[in-house]
């Protein structure tokens, strides 16, 4: 090699290294042309597929779980920004796969891999946005848990990323891939036990109060900062950390956007809504003694569609009645009973008998008496038939699609994640607001409604920005 080049070779990783974070996301997006095919899309489908988890002191374990038991599937490198993970990760994901995964603290590190054909993301909600569209800009194809993003705004940002990338992005509203679940669907739409008029997603989930905690020293491992990342920064507690971030505004989007968004999901795509509602009204609030807790364990909503079209939310995590067992169900109600999801899929029928009173007073006519108040009697309706289909867990859909690059394949697409999500965070928005709101589906934006459009997006934390230009 020439003096020349070497003088070359030298400046350029000078360069390189001097390079700040966001001059790496602007580099990363320039890289990654959307005609650009991972060197395994170019060959045979049967090619290995190297993953980067990103977040795994919960769900996140799932993740890796899932990918290293998969064939030609390797989860090649972890990644959090708690360093005490690590060791029991890498032992686990070892043991399983026989490889040793490389971690890294920092994502946007991960993301200079050139071996790295996709990343899973199960960090906290106020993350995902972010990652998801540094990862399209990398070139990489992207899991994205639910909710998919902390705000609307930042949910059409990601169905822009992934179009203007050429990305594969499952979103991790993983009911869409139950087989069970994607025949009732079927049933709803296909109007088998009559047309719905109106659909009700309720979710009980129980949760413990978190109390109040003293702030506290950052604990040795911990990456504080980069944990808040776009959020503003706190001074370090046990209730903003691990799972406790559900409870504040600035990293979570209440338990509507942690549960509640699998029930509408489902109540949304089978009711074919494929736009945004109209009007949007959420009641609730906070029923809990002393807690240091924001977010309301209790909330109600109401969606109306232009059509007419009625949804409803119900989710807390108060003690409350369950379904057979079950904390969570979807209704369709038709003018012959209702369909529902709480008992593996099942129908309901409401019989009327119009009661008769014998020998009634004499000039008396009783028709609209026996008419209005009938005898009525819930009995079961029809079966929905099982599904010869069979079952592909949501992360395998997405390693399929993957290889065949294929998004009409996914069962969750990045902008069916994000018409859902919505439903959240609209949900939220007239909560916060405190009154019922008027919506323009296709501006995504409260007319003239300052307050309500301040709640679109978020103030973010320089560095972690969303940016207008994905």
């Amino acid at each position: 090699m020439t003096a020349g080049a070497l003088c070359y070779k030298r400046r350029r990783r000078i360069l390189i290294l001097s390079s700040s974070r966001r001059d790496f996301v602007r580099t990363a997006a320039l890289a990654a042309a959307p005609a650009v095919r991972p060197a395994w899309g170019q060959s045979s489908p049967n090619d290995r597929i190297n993953i980067g988890v990103v977040g795994f002191h919960g769900r996140g374990r799932d993740h890796y779980r899932e990918f290293a038991g998969m064939p030609n599937v390797k989860v090649a490198y972890l990644c959090d920004i708690d360093e005490r993970l690590y060791s029991g990760a890498v032992a686990e994901i070892e043991k399983m796969a026989g490889n040793k995964p490389e971690t890294f603290v920092d994502l946007r590190k991960m993301l200079e891999k050139k071996d790295l054909d996709a990343i899973s993301i199960a960090t906290p909600d106020h993350w995902h946005a972010l990652q998801m569209i540094w990862a399209c800009q990398a070139g990489k194809d992207v899991y994205v848990e639910k909710p998919v993003c902390h705000n609307l705004r930042e949910g059409r940002k990601m169905v822009e990323a992934a179009r203007k990338y050429n990305r594969i992005v499952q979103c991790g509203l993983n009911r869409r891939s139950e087989v069970r679940t994607r025949t009732g669907v079927r049933f709803v739409q296909e109007a088998k036990f009559g047309p719905a008029y109106r659909a009700k997603a309720v979710v009980y989930r129980g949760r413990t109060s978190i109390g109040r905690v003293q702030e506290s020293s950052i604990p040795n491992g911990v990456n504080w900062d980069l944990f808040l990342g776009p959020a503003p920064y706190r001074a370090f507690t046990l209730n903003r950390f691990h799972y406790g971030w559900h409870y504040y505004w600035d990293t979570a989007t209440t338990e509507v956007g942690n549960n509640g968004v699998h029930a509408i999901d489902v109540v949304r795509w089978a009711m074919n809504r494929n736009v945004h509602p109209v009007k949007i009204h959420c009641v609730g609030g906070l029923f809990a003694d002393n807690s240091e807790q924001e977010t309301p364990n209790v909330q109600n909503t109401s969606y109306e569609y232009a059509d007419g079209t009625l949804l409803e939310l119900e989710v807390t995590t108060l003690p409350s009645p369950t379904f057979g067992g079950v904390h969570s169900g979807d209704f369709f109600y038709t003018p012959q009973g209702y369909v529902t999801s709480a008992n593996k899929w099942s129908t309901v029928v409401g019989e009327f008998t119009v009661r008769n009173r014998p020998n009634p007073p004499s000039g008396v006519d009783e028709r609209m008496g026996n008419i209005s108040f009938p005898n009525i009697a819930y009995k079961p309706g029809p079966e929905i038939p099982e599904s010869a289909e069979p079952e592909v867990s949501h992360f395998q859909n997405f390693i399929d699609c993957v290889r065949s690059r294929k998004r009409e394949d996914l069962h969750c697409e990045m902008i069916e994640g994000h018409m859902s999500t919505s439903l959240c965070h609209l949900a939220n928005i007239a909560f916060r607001t405190g009154r019922k709101l008027t919506f323009d589906p296709a501006a995504e934006t409260f007319p003239g409604d300052a307050e309500a459009n301040s709640l679109l997006t978020r103030k973010y934390r320089e560095p972690f920005v969303v940016p207008d230009k994905v």
